[in-house]
């Protein structure tokens, strides 16, 4: 079943893992686990199976469970593992969240439904229904509305984190400062970790007093993103900012690429052997396959 809440656990840099497939998109579980030890070689502080960029919409729950208890054989307890769940219907993310809950997992990420919009209202209970149904395992609720449609209101963030003691997190993927600044002052007086969700935001995140970030880049360049973190704990400032503005200019090339190939794409890029995107993602190709490789060269990476 999943680990107790350790709260301490849920800080630093978190990945959202690349799941590497074969040629007929079947989870490649060799290199699934060559990926996990090459983040947590170099420095991540968590992973996150099963996020955006590791294509849960490509799979089915068995899918997500096998290659999850992969990933935690894997880790061997080196680092706190999250699963990402992303359903619409709330009735088949509480058995998907039940089933995770069976794992060693430290947490659960919960993203807001997609293509529909609920009242405010809604989207409370269908958080609170999840929660309810996995009580001894802490749960974050993933913000992402440039994927699902729509943002998660503030007031409903913050009424979980106040009512729901397993609500614990949230990755805010908004790129919103000032919400992100709300979310951690609205949250101060209880037990909440702020995750910003933006690989380009980390620093300003961190100098908001956010816990952390999950960040798909760390797939690739987890020494620079971690760098980031590691040298703002360390007070060292200008270092962690000069981090941060590496990595930018190679994170925005990614933006002229269909979602989420450009991920695998730079992976790939680097040699690293990941497979290709899930169909019918296909490959960055043209004029922004030429872009990242600049942004990569220029940054030192190719």
């Amino acid at each position: 079943m999943s680990k107790p809440i350790k709260d301490e656990r849920f800080k630093g840099i978190f990945v959202p893992i690349l799941t590497p497939v074969d040629e007929e998109g079947r989870i490649d579980s060799a290199k699934l686990r060559k990926q996990v030890d090459y983040v947590i070689e170099h420095g991540v502080d968590g992973i996150l199976a099963f996020g955006s960029n590791s294509e849960f919409y490509m799979f089915d729950d068995d899918e997500m469970i096998d290659a999850t208890r992969e990933i935690l054989d894997e880790t061997s307890d080196r680092v706190p593992v999250m699963f990402g769940i992303g359903h619409i219907r709330t009735s088949a993310c509480i058995t998907l969240a039940k089933r995770a809950a069976e794992l060693d997992i430290d947490a659960i990420s919960v993203l807001q439904p997609m293509f529909i919009r609920p009242t405010d209202q809604a989207l409370y209970n269908h958080y609170a229904a999840i929660a309810q149904a996995v009580p001894d395992t802490a749960m974050f609720v993933y913000n992402n509305p440039g994927r699902a449609g729509y943002p998660i209101p503030i007031a409903t963030i913050v009424s979980l984190a106040h009512r729901l003691r397993n609500v614990r997190g949230i990755k805010d993927s908004t790129g919103n400062i000032t919400d992100l600044q709300e979310l951690i002052r609205q949250t101060a007086d209880v037990t909440f970790t702020v995750f910003s969700g933006k690989d380009t935001i980390v620093f300003p995140g961190l100098c908001c007093g956010a816990d952390g970030a999950v960040c798909s880049t760390a797939n690739m360049f987890p020494e620079l993103v971690c760098g980031i973190y590691d040298k703002y704990v360390a007070g060292d400032y200008e270092g962690s900012r000069a981090c941060q503005f590496r990595l930018n200019p190679i994170r925005l090339s990614q933006d002229v690429a269909s979602f989420p190939a450009a991920t695998k794409d730079m992976a790939n890029l680097m040699g690293m052997d990941v497979g290709p995107s899930v169909l019918p993602t296909e490959p960055t190709a043209g004029a922004a396959l030429e872009g990242m490789k600049r942004a990569m060269r220029d940054g030192g990476y190719l």
